[in-house]
């Protein structure tokens, strides 16, 4: 077989290979632990410590997708969650007031961001960086370099709660027949538009496998204490980013300016909008990380959120992301953040030393890569 053929077939199962990988590395932690890493308990604690990373990856592998990176996202993380730590408990706001804010700043603050990279000309790298050390300073003068507790119940309860049981296999079903529907109907517009597509019953086997998957996790969650509530929450917005760029116009329009900027615009494509829109969400879902932080260690640290843009960044290309734009997608982010999370978890469980967990998951991150530019994802 030609080297073309084998980056073909890399390219098309790249998920798939993706996932292999992640249960090669649950195997390994689950003998290493003795039984411990693959538990019900231990599952509940692995997709709650993925939820942070994950919800930061699916706005991140936008901004990848478009030709661009953030470096700021974990200091703004930690901004944000402080932020939610001082307004409810310095200024005694209520939860829900406290969260809306947050929300409304962490969207204002990757405008500002996509501003600074769209029409001050500023590359996104320095703007990241910048970002990096000012919105630390930030949070460090708010906080005063002093970690800020208790805050609300209510809060708490949004990284620490989990949701009945009952009510989480409704959803499934619910997201299980949508995913049929959505595609039955992708298959019938293809049709429609006598576009070559894959065989049915490779969308069978893949529409029974998420099935199975998502049973297997239920049957997993329900014997602890049901699915948390914050990977309920990335659930939701996994659904609503992989929507936007798989269905709309929009995240057609991602692709095409991070696949060839100079084109896009020459087509009649708002570059500028379009990359000021993606770091307005990346900005959002740095706001919902940095509550969902906050609220796991019911309190705001002023050391919140270091290193998560590393996290973010490693989970988008491990998940399949181009490191020259254009090419990504959504849930290979999460699977990356899933992955990122599962060498944490186990390496901790393991007793391994900090240093050789930043090795590894250094390591992975640059072999990623490698394989990103040996599969030719995207021809120079």
């Amino acid at each position: 077989m030609r080297a073309q053929e084998l980056r073909t077939l890399f390219v098309r199962y790249k998920i798939l290979a993706l996932l292999l990988a992640l249960a090669v590395i649950w195997v390994f932690f689950h003998i290493a632990t003795d039984g411990a890493f693959i538990s019900s308990r231990n599952m509940s604690n692995l997709l709650r410590q993925t939820s942070i990373t994950g919800m930061l990856a699916c706005g991140m592998v936008f901004v990848i997708i478009a030709g661009e990176i953030d470096l700021s996202v974990g200091s703004l993380l930690g901004l944000l969650g402080g932020i939610a730590a001082v307004l409810t408990v310095n200024l005694q706001w209520g939860s829900w007031p406290a969260v809306m804010l947050v929300l409304v700043l962490g969207l204002v603050a990757g405008m500002l961001n996509g501003f600074i990279v769209t029409r001050l000309r500023v590359p996104s790298f320095i703007v990241g960086l910048g970002g990096m050390l000012a919105f630390r300073g930030v949070l460090q003068g708010i906080t005063h370099g002093a970690t800020i507790a208790p805050v609300p119940a209510d809060m708490v309860y949004l990284a620490q709660g989990y949701v009945n049981p009952t009510l989480s296999n409704w959803l499934a079903a619910i997201i299980f027949v949508a995913l049929v529907v959505m595609t039955i109907m992708r298959r019938r517009r293809r049709a429609a538009l006598s576009i070559p597509q894959s065989a049915a019953w490779r969308d069978a086997v893949k529409v029974i496998a998420i099935g199975a998957v998502m049973v297997g996790f239920l049957v997993a969650l329900n014997r602890y204490n049901g699915v948390p509530l914050p990977v309920m929450i990335l659930l939701a917005l996994l659904a609503i980013f992989t929507y936007i760029g798989t269905q709309t116009v929009f995240g057609r329009h991602i692709y095409a300016v991070g696949g060839n900027m100079e084109a896009s615009r020459l087509s009649g494509i708002d570059v500028s909008g379009v990359k000021m829109v993606v770091f307005a969400l990346m900005g959002l879902m740095c706001a919902f990380a940095g509550i969902i932080n906050t609220a796991r260690l019911a309190a705001g640290s002023p050391s919140a959120g270091t290193n998560g843009e590393l996290d973010a960044i490693a989970a988008c290309f491990i998940g399949g992301a181009s490191m020259r734009g254009g090419a990504g997608t959504v849930h290979g982010a999460l699977i990356g953040a899933l992955v990122m999370a599962s060498l944490d978890n186990g390496m901790s469980m393991m007793d391994v030393d900090n240093y050789w967990q930043l090795i590894v998951k250094g390591s992975i991150l640059v072999i990623a890569v490698w394989v990103d530019v040996l599969s030719g994802t995207k021809r120079d």
